[in-house]
């Protein structure tokens, strides 16, 4: 019978396609995982990766093999892990990416309750905003918009993300009030442009009867983080369209006005990212139903929704 460990080291690198992302996950240095699958090749007689300077390849040999045994060994993975945890808690630690802005305003205020939930978990939550490779980067979950759903990977959607136009009360001071998309032309913009592409996000607000308006922007200031946007926005210096999630906490102190209600863009899920298993390790499955259930309790996904009226 074969080491757990060599069998893990395999299904790990094929999953990741590199030995060093195999290393992070299971705590190795590379050159071990490469010599634990090396010795489980001379043990089966069997190459398993065609192997190059940028990536590895399963053979055919490779793909049977990993077929035959990656759910198993997921499962008895998570069995051993669930069985090490403190008089049958879920334990051990959690790694979670998230957005900075967006973790700290939503999802830290939640720890407190958690940790008296699930004292035996040790929360390790990266505030990066940037998407993650949560399968190579060893990640338990990741909470964002726009990650690529790719084989392996479960999505639970906590709300749909809504752009919408916001202003300070002190910029708006002595204006008139826009009454259409087509008016905020003649107001000073606060632009994002996309980290991803370096471009400025062009927008296409919309109403609840259907009508759509491409919102023609006077740029003057361009920013690539949607809460610096809005504390500009607070400091009186322009018209800002950003997600609710971000202009909610100003919108609620009366820091911020809502411009234009009922029009937003809708810019897709914000959604709860962990790896599918039959089996998920305990301290995986309560955070995602703890998530899920304290934003579905506190309404997040209402809150939030561009076509309502602008919140109190």
């Amino acid at each position: 019978m074969q080491p757990l460990s060599h069998l893990e080291s395999f299904v790990r690198s094929a999953e990741t396609g590199s030995f060093s992302a195999a290393a992070r996950q299971l705590g190795l240095t590379p050159a071990a995982v490469s010599k634990n699958v090396a010795r489980l090749e001379k043990s089966l007689g069997l190459r398993l990766f065609q192997r190059s300077t940028r990536k590895l390849a399963l053979t055919e040999g490779g793909e049977r093999l990993l077929g035959q045994i990656s759910g198993a060994l997921g499962t008895l993975a998570d069995a051993m892990a669930g069985a090490a945890g403190t008089d049958g808690q879920p334990a051990g630690t959690l790694k979670v990416s998230m957005g900075q802005a967006f973790g700290r305003e939503y999802l830290v205020p939640l720890l407190g309750e958690f940790l008296a939930l699930y004292p035996a978990v040790l929360p390790d939550w990266h505030f990066d905003n940037r998407q993650v490779d949560l399968i190579g980067e060893g990640f338990d979950a990741a909470i964002g918009g726009g990650i690529e759903l790719t084989p392996g990977l479960v999505a639970r959607e906590l709300a749909r993300i809504h752009v919408v136009a916001i202003a300070g009360p002190n910029y708006m001071a002595g204006k008139a009030m826009p009454s259409h998309p087509s008016a905020l032309v003649a107001f000073d913009s606060i632009v994002r442009r996309s980290s991803p592409t370096g471009r400025i996000r062009p927008w296409t607000l919309r109403n609840t009867a259907g009508d759509e308006v491409a919102v023609e922007a006077r740029p003057r200031l361009i920013f690539s983080d949607p809460e610096a946007m809005c504390r500009a926005a607070i400091m009186g210096l322009g018209v800002a369209l950003v997600p609710m999630p971000f202009a909610l906490p100003g919108l609620q102190s009366g820091a911020l006005l809502r411009l234009l209600p009922g029009w937003y863009d809708d810019a897709g899920p914000l959604s709860l990212y962990y790896p599918s298993k039959r089996l998920l390790p305990a301290k995986t499955r309560v955070f995602v139903d703890f998530v899920v259930e304290r934003f579905r309790a506190g309404g997040f996904a209402q809150r939030v929704h561009g076509a309502g009226a602008p919140p109190g």
